[in-house]
């Protein structure tokens, strides 16, 4: 037996002023007991143990609630006195399950689990209270009490209504397995930390198709009542009290929903209309009563919509907007000790588990490590990973315990589910004393640093300060003298060189820049001024950010559009800020053609689909129909392209869009412009030179437009394939051209198209070397000669190429009967030790010519892109021809079949796919951020580091142990699997 708590107690309320112990529990408790024999065995043991005299006397004195337990049940006290508590703990949870069996009644259910209750709540005060059990352990109990109870209620519902004949339960013994009933916790109790008073959190689901196997014949109304049972069991107050009170409202839709909830319903909400808030209440869903397993498959399944696949920024703000809002219309705004709020208050509890949680849901898709439900217990998880500090985490945990502590001292006094303390000042003077302060001022000096340190904690992350321009601090850019408070302001904004920056702001107003010289820009910019730089001081680059938006105005005819739209839009100019240190390419765009800002702040912005035909439709609508002329309507596509390029990369810096997504919507951008790009030239060119009776025509994407991997730097690998009839003659135009002119001469026209600089600027680049024998070959290959070439002629690595092809633009007829050719050919029964010796010796002139030694080129290093991109081309070649699921285009759906078909391992597999997605993220971040090669020595440390967290590393050093790491991974699985296949 371990130590009694009456020999463990540690300390003790400090009791009113001038009050003695004897005369306390004399007075108020042992006069009061009807039970004489236990009045005289609390005497003795009072006698014997001070400290527990001290103890019970203090919440004799504080505690109305915990006074009444013991008034009406001395034994329960003697009993937690004199015992272990665990063991005690323990007694108590195996005392009542003996009152869940399958005889029981209601009424008797319903009278042990609130007597269980109050026996709980006395051992649980009083190990809590007098420092015998911690934080974690009280939290632990109390969660416990909640399970059992909700567990025994379930199990009685559902076995009394099989006595009724309305439900078949497979297992009498756990009525829960196989009823299709699932009960979870939420919410603290879910967490297992839940608070002393408090209501529990709990959601019902049921599943139909499994309910209608037990011979439940309407599942719906079935489910509800048993709902309604449970509740009423747990919550009903009846003269011996209740035990919980029952929330259900965190169901789906509580407006519009039953208070139980089929599974098929839940997922399709969770799916479709889910919110932040429900992400983050999901997180601590566990199971607790009626088909565990059930239950534990609902909510593995609900992982996809809790954990995002990739960081999920966008969280930040509207879980901060719910906690503003908890503030403003409870009044927690300030921090105060009389009717402070210890929860929803400033610096509170609330803000600790939003710090705690909200990083969960941005990082957590991720970093599985990150998904747990306990809130001390992420918080070093948090500093494992590197997100917060170890002096982070330590003084949040000691500001949580001590917060925690007083909320369930304040829920002590009167079994109240409160979280605000007194407002009267004796009231606040004797809670105080409750908490072991001698003085309200004590109290309150400790509960202020707390509040004040979790307050600036939350800070850091979330909290939205004053506007941009009130955080400046002098700022003078008037004169001939440099201003020596200008100078620190810009140091402390985050500029290196801050007298280069008053030279470029003092040129501005000086008009040495003609976009700013008219007086209505002058006066804009004037006024934005202070908030710019404060903008671009949070930027990764603020000196660089500086220089790309001086360098836009030497360009710009006049700027007083873009200042008057960034004025207007805070948000717009922290994300143009944020570009322009970040994002050059789109810092050209924005700063040359400010209406792409526009759709910005368009409510469409964050609702963006990854879907061609309504891209397509979008710049067919920009161009018209048909564009006023050919030259017109190469303008209209190049803006309709700077203005959907210029979206994906918004998107993808405010986190709308993941890397991978990113590079998905550059290509369905490219597919869009070719799409219309072919459509209008085909048009053009017909008017000028007629049809080829029969023929047809289609563009083949390859590279990374063919594996959906564009990047905002990447060229078009565009095949242009044709088929006509054997006996077709000339066009039927003025201009007549015989067939094989006919589509040079239009593959060139649409190659112009898609690359001629114009008024607009330029579209994309196209390369059309991946062609039949490249450049020794018309522009323009028959279809006929694509397949002959194929079957004989092309060499491995246009094998390889091919593998990544597939048809962007032209007619359905020719499409597939082209796709089903490259299908054919992939497919061809090869050698796999000889393409492993093709793809080694490809792979090591690759090496010798390009280099492989870059750590930071992500394509030519070694375990790099080529290496992912070969082993997945490899696999295909080498075994497509029994296993056609590998023809899947890109490289992580090839991995994922081979590991279906077993080419792969499990681990191989996983490995592989994991390391394409950080290298594939990291490049595409590279050349978002970086115009020219990547140098890490010329880089500001700051664009490292915020290409670092996109992908979720908490800085740059990491990041490169991580990719070093990685390549050297993907390295041996490429040496070794092509070794081992060029050795078979």
């Amino acid at each position: 037996m371990g130590e009694r708590l009456c020999e463990a107690i540690a300390k003790a309320p400090v009791r009113p002023a001038r009050a003695r112990t004897e005369t306390i529990l004399a007075r108020d408790l042992i006069e009061r007991l009807r039970d004489e024999e236990a009045g005289a065995a609390l005497t003795a043991l009072f006698g014997d143990h001070p400290k527990a005299a001290a103890l019970v006397a203090g919440v004799v004195a504080h505690s109305p609630f915990l006074t009444q337990i013991m008034r009406f049940d001395p034994q329960a006290l003697l009993a937690a006195l004199d015992a272990d508590p665990a063991q005690r703990r323990d007694a108590l949870l195996a005392e009542v399950e003996r009152h869940g069996g399958p005889d029981g009644e209601t009424a008797d259910l319903m009278r042990a689990l609130r007597r269980f209750r109050q026996k709980m709540a006395l051992l649980i005060a009083l190990a809590d209270i007098g420092g015998v059990w911690d934080v974690v352990t009280v939290t632990a109990a109390l969660t416990a009490m909640a399970d059992t109870a909700v567990r025994l209620a379930t199990d009685h519902v559902l076995r009394q209504a099989a006595a009724q004949g309305k439900i078949d339960l497979p297992d009498p013994a756990a009525p829960g397995t196989g009823s299709g009933l699932v009960v979870l916790a939420l919410g603290k109790h879910g967490a297992g930390e839940l608070n002393y008073s408090s209501d529990i959190d709990i959601v019902v689901f049921f599943d139909p198709e499994i309910a209608e196997a037990a011979g439940v014949a309407e599942p719906w109304s079935f489910f509800v009542r048993i709902t309604q049972a449970i509740a009423r069991i747990i919550q009903e107050r009846t003269p011996d009290g209740y035990v919980f009170r029952v929330d259900l409202r965190l169901r789906p839709d509580p407006a519009s929903t039953h208070v139980a909830v089929a599974l098929p319903s839940a997922y399709s909400y969770y799916e479709t209309v889910g919110q932040n808030w429900e992400r983050a209440a999901m997180i601590k869903a566990r199971p607790v009563a009626g088909d565990l397993a059930l239950g534990a498959r609902f909510v593995a399944d609900l992982a996809p919509f809790i954990w995002r696949k990739y960081f999920d920024f966008a969280t930040i703000a509207d879980i901060h907007a719910m906690k503003r809002q908890i503030q403003t219309v409870k009044g927690h705004e300030t921090i105060a000790v009389a009717g402070h709020n210890v929860k929803l208050g400033r610096g509170g509890i609330r803000e600790i588990e939003f710090f705690v949680q909200t990083q969960q849901l941005v990082f957590g898709g991720r970093r599985p490590t990150l998904r747990g439900p306990r809130t001390l217990e992420m918080l070093g998880e948090l500093t494992r990973e590197g997100w917060i500090t170890a002096q982070a985490r330590d003084e949040l945990t000691a500001s949580y315990l001590f917060l925690r502590t007083i909320e369930h001292r304040l829920q002590m006094r009167h079994d109240e589910q409160t979280q605000t303390l007194p407002k009267q000042k004796d009231d606040l003077e004797a809670f105080a004393r409750f908490c072991g302060y001698p003085s309200t001022a004590a109290f309150g000096k400790a509960l202020t640093a707390h509040a004040r340190r979790v307050e600036g904690h939350y800070a850091l992350l979330f909290e939205e300060g004053p506007s941009l321009a009130n955080e400046a601090g002098t700022l003078s850019f008037t004169g001939t003298e440099v201003d020596a408070d200008t100078l620190t302001t810009l140091r402390k904004l985050g500029f290196r060189d801050p007298g280069t920056a008053i030279e470029t702001v003092k040129g501005w107003h000086f008009g040495r820049r003609a976009a700013v010289t008219s007086s209505r820009a002058r006066e804009v910019l004037t006024e934005l001024t202070p908030a710019l730089l404060v903008a671009l001081g949070r930027t990764a680059d603020p000196d660089g950010a500086l220089a790309h938006l001086d360098n836009a105005f030497v360009r710009m005819p006049a700027a007083v559009e873009l200042l008057t739209l960034l004025r207007s839009h805070g948000s717009l100019l922290t994300l143009f800020a944020d570009i322009l240190g970040s994002a050059p390419r789109l810092a050209k765009v924005a700063a040359m053609h400010p209406h792409v800002l526009d759709s910005v702040i368009d409510p469409a912005f964050t609702k963006a689909a990854l879907e061609v035909e309504g891209l397509t439709r979008r710049i067919r609508n920009a161009v018209g129909t048909p564009p006023p002329s050919v030259e017109d309507g190469l303008d209209r596509l190049r803006d309709a392209a700077r203005q959907e390029n210029f979206l994906v990369g918004a998107r993808l810096m405010s986190g709308v869009y993941p890397a991978q997504a990113a590079g998905q919507a550059y290509c369905a951008v490219a597919e869009a412009c070719l799409r219309v790009g072919f459509a209008d030239t085909r048009a053009a060119f017909i008017a000028d030179h007629g049809t080829i009776a029969g023929a047809e025509a289609v563009v083949l994407g390859l590279g990374r437009l063919g594996a959906g991997e564009l990047t905002p730097s990447s060229d078009l690998d565009l095949i242009l394939l044709y088929d006509r009839p054997e006996d077709a003659g000339p066009s039927t135009g003025g201009k007549a051209l015989d067939p094989v002119t006919w589509h040079v001469r239009f593959t060139q026209r649409l190659i112009a198209a898609m690359t001629v600089p114009t008024r607009r600027g330029t579209l994309y680049q196209v390369d059309m070397r991946l062609r039949p024998t490249g450049n020794k070959s018309p522009v323009a290959t028959q279809f006929s000669g694509f397949e002959a070439y194929h079957a004989g002629d092309a060499e491995i690595w246009e094998e390889m190429a091919l593998t990544r092809a597939r048809v962007v633009a032209g007619d359905a007829g020719l499409r597939q009967r082209v796709e089903a050719a490259i299908a054919a050919i992939l497919s061809r029964k090869r050698n796999p030790a000889k393409v492993a010796a093709a793809v080694l010796e490809m792979r090591a002139l690759i090496a010798k010519e390009k280099g492989e030694k870059d750590g930071w080129d992500l394509k030519l290093a070694a375990g790099g892109l080529t290496d992912l991109d070969f082993l997945a081309q490899f696999l295909v070649l080498a075994h497509a021809h029994d296993h056609s699921s590998l023809l899947a285009g890109d490289t992580p759906a090839v991995f994922a079949a081979a590991r279906e078909v077993g080419l792969l391992t499990q681990a191989d597999a996983a490995g592989l796919t994991e390391a394409h997605r950080l290298i594939a993220d990291v490049q595409l971040w590279q050349r978002f951020t970086v115009e020219d090669a990547f140098d890490p020595v010329r880089v500001p440390p700051r664009v490292l580091q915020r290409i670092a967290t996109a992908v979720g590393r908490p800085d740059a050093k990491v990041l490169r142990a991580e990719l070093d790491e990685t390549r050297a991974s993907v390295r041996s699985t490429f040496t070794h699997l092509l070794g081992a296949a060029r050795r078979a």
